[in-house]
């Protein structure tokens, strides 16, 4: 069971069922006991990997036939859509299933919102235009100024019941101006990057080229492609041969490349480093926690995600590949991106550049209020004695240096961004709890 909030309450385990067994007899000094048992493990149903060719069309066979099943509604539907390629592929699957295989659940599904983030670097509007151009339909753009949510903000926590390393106000305005245009049920496509490729997890593939210079200079070359900023190859080289160090000397010293809870299981041994990785981040970190986070985002406002991506076929057989299939010259996500090329627009559809979903914390803290900024709010609860008092906030005094660099423009790190987001929160969140008698 992950960790929670709050001391003593813990999150419930996924893929187990549990019976509660209270002592048998009143004057028995026994502690009650909750007995897990777990009833489906992706491990056991793994399969054979056909040649790359063949995954192609199964790939492209199973998203469609995951898409079109998610269909299936009585209200209308729509997508979050980012213009990235997970959220790109889902509508433009949709688009393909509604002109190839017409019936009553492909009628209503011309909903595309896309929460825009004007002259910051996390906004992606021009892809997701690019997107609903190439299918034929409109789109809301929703520009996300945060004054408009600010008032409201402990009130989300609360609902939220969590504290993250993001502002939750993009994601709840978003699936807030969803219901709020009648759409009630949503297709996203989250779990796609961590079936693919992580969050950082690509040189791990190195292990898995043994001593195969073609392979390894495909890893670096994909890693050197699909970062931000990009490396010179020498220090590329440099950074792969520390990584092969580092897992030799722990390979010769006994240690054992475990990564998870299953990783005694028969199946989890035959997959490939890579795999392994991806595989905990999929089932016990990264995407856990998103799947929970997005599941509070839309019920606040009342809309169901459904995600094709994690049907368990699709995972089933994607978990099946080896990492070759996954990544490769320069791109990541090479089986989606090759099964998706015929129904999608091709700038997106080989885009490398990865923007995630998230606030522009330092632009919003670089912003007074006549440019939609939060600067002021910022500077004002820094110095309030009220948070340099938190007992749940670290080092306050350190926040506030933090904060102050930022609004001045000294520091414009996004990573340094997040960091003080996640120093905020905890006194946010008291404040909201606080409060919540109010709401």
């Amino acid at each position: 069971m992950g960790g929670a909030l709050i001391n003593g309450i813990e999150r419930f385990p996924h893929s187990h069922f549990a019976y509660y067994e209270p002592s048998k007899h009143k004057s028995s000094n026994a502690t009650p006991t909750l007995q897990f048992i777990r009833y489906y493990n992706i491990l056991d149903h793994l399969v054979s990997a056909p040649k790359y060719s063949d995954a192609i069309e199964h790939f492209r066979e199973l998203f469609l036939d995951a898409v079109h099943l998610r269909m299936r509604s009585d209200v209308p539907i729509g997508t979050a859509l980012s213009g990235g390629l997970d959220s790109s592929s889902t509508i433009c699957a949709m688009a393909h299933i509604a002109k190839q295989t017409p019936d009553k659940y492909t009628k209503d599904w011309q909903h595309a919102f896309v929460a825009c983030f004007k002259d910051t670097p996390l906004d992606e509007s021009e892809y997701a235009r690019a997107v609903v151009d190439y299918i034929g339909i409109k789109a809301d753009f929703l520009e996300i100024n945060p004054l408009e949510f600010w008032d409201r903000l402990e009130e989300y926590f609360y609902l939220f019941e969590d504290v993250y390393i993001t502002s939750p106000i993009p994601m709840i305005a978003t699936y807030g101006a969803v219901k709020s245009r009648g759409v009630s049920v949503t297709l996203d496509g989250h779990g796609a990057d961590e079936l693919f490729s992580g969050y950082g997890h690509l040189i791990e593939a190195l292990w898995d080229c043994k001593f195969n210079p073609k392979m390894i200079a495909n890893v670096l070359n994909t890693l050197n492609e699909t970062r931000e900023v990009k490396s010179s190859k020498l220090p590329l080289f440099k950074e792969g041969a520390r990584f092969l160090t580092k897992m030799a000397i722990k390979k010769l010293t006994g240690y054992k490349l475990k990564h998870s809870r299953d990783a005694n299981h028969p199946n989890f041994k035959k997959m490939d480093h890579f795999s392994q990785q991806l595989y905990g981040i999929f089932y016990e970190t990264i995407l856990p926690t998103l799947l929970r986070n997005y599941d509070r985002y839309s019920m606040i406002n009342g809309v169901e995600i459904r995600m094709p991506f994690m049907d368990h076929r699709l995972v089933e057989f994607v978990f099946s590949l080896p990492f070759s299939y996954k990544f490769g010259g320069g791109y990541t996500k090479r089986l989606i991106r090759d099964s998706v090329d015929s129904f999608m627009p091709s700038n997106v559809t080989w885009r490398k550049s990865k923007i995630g979903f998230n606030s522009p914390i330092i632009q919003w803290l670089q912003r007074d209020k006549k440019h939609n900024g939060l600067k002021e709010w910022a500077l004002d609860l820094v110095h309030s004695q009220d948070f340099l008092q938190c007992a749940l906030v670290e080092n306050p005094k350190q926040t506030q240096q933090e904060v102050m660099d930022i609004c001045s423009g000294k520091v414009n790190s996004f990573h340094i961004g997040e960091k003080v987001w996640c120093e905020l929160n905890p006194y946010i969140w008291e404040k909201s709890l606080k409060k919540a008698v109010r709401f």
